[in-house]
């Protein structure tokens, strides 16, 4: 496996696309930081890039460069190999490679300006942002063997976490606002990485109170140690399950 990571690195290394995302995402990061005198507003600025850019690149990125290496997959499912060492020697370079650039581009800016608990906060949310969407690509683009159709499958994952899902809760919250739904909102949050993210890092910004009473139920709630473990627990799983099953599906499927 790690004669696959280190390929996978040096490859993506390479990738010119990469450097230009990890410059991108620097520039608008020191950009956002110095146009406001105040570090809370040029993190919440930055905010908005944590939760729309950062996944749709992630997501993009790997499922374009999974059917680019589909051949070099195929060279290594003929030697004797087990798919799985194969399919995560895979996952593990690009997770690795996009968490780096996250981290040059996002991460090192802010422990720069805001080397606070709120700071790593974000920091947290965005390393696990990244890996999970990383782990929603693999996972389509193991369901076809068409590029354009996984390419679509994974716009699609986008557009409803981080676009769609809120409007579906609002109408949820909306329709049932008679009804006690502290405990449901918080489930129906946890459904939603990106939405774990967004109360993570505004509940540390302490702007909870924009929020109106829902602020103050994710505040009671994942204000606390427990939630934010929780919170932190329900993230990884959204790593861990959508790899393990394209895991499960790499292992029987006809290439």
């Amino acid at each position: 496996m790690n004669k696959i990571i280190k390929y996978v690195l040096h490859d993506i290394f390479r990738n010119r696309i990469l450097l230009a995302y990890v410059i991108l995402l620097l520039l608008s990061s020191l950009g956002l930081f110095m146009m406001n005198e105040d570090v809370t507003k040029g993190l919440s600025s930055l905010l908005t890039v944590l939760l729309i850019v950062i996944p749709l690149v992630s997501i993009l990125f790997t499922t374009i460069y999974f059917f680019n290496s589909y051949e070099f997959i195929e060279l290594l499912v003929a030697q004797p190999l087990k798919r799985s060492t194969i399919l995560l020697g895979v996952y593990t370079g690009v997770g690795i490679s996009l968490l780096t650039a996250f981290l040059l581009g996002i991460g090192l800016p802010v422990v720069i300006f805001d080397g606070t608990v709120t700071g790593w906060y974000f920091i947290l949310s965005g390393s696990l942002l990244t890996l999970i969407f990383v782990s929603l690509a693999f996972l389509a683009s193991v369901i076809t063997r068409d590029k354009t159709r996984g390419i679509g499958i994974s716009m699609m994952l986008w557009f409803y976490f981080t676009l769609v899902y809120d409007g579906i809760l609002l109408m949820v919250m909306f329709a049932f606002s008679d009804y006690p739904l502290e405990k449901v909102t918080i489930f129906l949050s946890c459904l939603n990485p990106v939405d774990l993210a967004r109360i993570l890092v505004l509940l540390k910004m302490d702007i909870s109170a924009l929020m109106g009473y829902t602020g103050a139920v994710f505040n009671q709630f994942f204000g606390s140690l427990f939630g934010i473990s929780l919170a932190v627990s329900v993230m990884l799983l959204w790593i861990a399950i959508p790899i393990l099953i394209a895991l499960r599906i790499f292992k029987t499927k006809n290439l």
